[in-house]
C-alpha cells in the first residue's frame, strides 16, 4: 500500500470553502480545516452527517448542541456528534481547528445552512 499525502498546503495557500473554512489536509476517513472568524450573530442551527471535533486556538465561541449551550475559549476542545443539531456564535475573534469524519467536503456536505 502506497502512502497518499493529500495536503492542501499551508493556511495562506490552502483551498477556502464557501463558509470561510480553510481546508488544511484530508485523508480517506478524516479531514482538517481551520476557521478565522470575527465575532457576530449566531448562525442557524444545522445538522451534519459527519462528526466534528475541534480545538480553540484563540478567541471565544458559544456552541449549542441539542439545545445545550457551552462557552469555549483558547485551549478548549469540543465534539459535535454526527446528526446532532448545533449552532455556533463567535463571541470574540476566533481561530479554531476542526477535524471531520468522514471528510466534510465529501458529497457537498460542507456548505452554508442556507444552501441546504
Amino acid at each position: 500500500m502506497g502512502l497518499d499525502l493529500r495536503k492542501h498546503g499551508d493556511a495562506e495557500t490552502a483551498v477556502k470553502g464557501e463558509m470561510g473554512q480553510i481546508h488544511l489536509a484530508r485523508g480517506t476517513h478524516v479531514a482538517m480545516r481551520m476557521w478565522n472568524e470575527p465575532a457576530g450573530e449566531p448562525d442557524r442551527p444545522r445538522t451534519r452527517s459527519y462528526e466534528t471535533v475541534g480545538y480553540v486556538l484563540e478567541g471565544r465561541v458559544e456552541l449549542t448542541i441539542q439545545g445545550e449551550k457551552t462557552s469555549l475559549k483558547a485551549g478548549d476542545a469540543w465534539i459535535v456528534p454526527a446528526g446532532a443539531e448545533h449552532a455556533y456564535r463567535v463571541l470574540e475573534p476566533l481561530r479554531a481547528i476542526e477535524a471531520t469524519s468522514p471528510p466534510a467536503q465529501d458529497n457537498a456536505q460542507d456548505r452554508p445552512p442556507e444552501a441546504e
